[in-house]
């Protein structure tokens, strides 16, 4: 890719990257490609990929609705590394309605857009803004697993290549071990 989301006068959605949740919770961060206001934003993930959108998929352990005006839900959604946080609001609303309908705890699939927020002490968190959440089963859940493990050993394979690696390197001083056991542990955990 180029870079350029905008081709023939439209957005082209970004493909989502698979990614678990510990990975995704020590990215800090982000940036914006370009300079207009629809210009895409993206996650630098520590092993060396822009994020612009993300495939998860876990457990729904917990939701909440908050807010009267301005409905929306927060949830978490653990998979084998970790916890996920997603929100879901009025300007998802078919994310919105999805999840109001699913009650934890399920496994389920979402794709939305990561978002690093910087705390007043200096702490980045990480959410997901859900575009779509759906109830899956445990066979989807453990193919997501071996998906995002094929995809995180990719993505640590090329570390180094080319330049979000590069930087990556340089801004998390990315050690693969780490990585690479995550994976190793999040596939321990499957039950095939």
């Amino acid at each position: 890719m180029n870079g350029s989301s905008r081709q023939s006068g439209s957005f082209e959605r970004e493909p989502a990257k698979r990614v678990f949740s510990q990975e995704l919770r020590e990215a800090r961060y982000h940036f914006k490609e370009g300079t207009e206001e629809k210009s895409p934003t993206y996650v630098l993930l520590p092993t060396g990929e822009r994020a612009n959108r993300v495939f998860l998929v876990g457990t729904l352990t917990e939701k909440e609705r908050k807010g009267d005006q301005n409905m929306f839900y927060q949830a978490r959604i653990a998979d084998p590394s970790g916890t996920f946080y997603i929100i879901a609001g009025s300007y998802q609303p078919d994310a919105m309605q999805q999840i109001a309908r699913i009650d934890p705890p399920a496994f389920v699939a979402v794709v939305g857009k990561p978002s690093v927020y910087d705390t007043p002490t200096g702490a980045a968190l990480v959410s997901v803004r859900a575009e779509s959440i759906t109830a899956v089963d445990a066979d989807t859940r453990n193919l997501w697993v071996l998906d995002a493990a094929r995809c995180t050993l990719d993505r640590l394979d090329r570390l180094g290549s080319d330049d979000d690696s590069r930087k990556a390197v340089e801004i998390y001083r990315t050690d693969p071990v780490i990585y690479r056991k995550m994976v190793f542990d999040a596939l321990a955990q499957l039950k095939l």
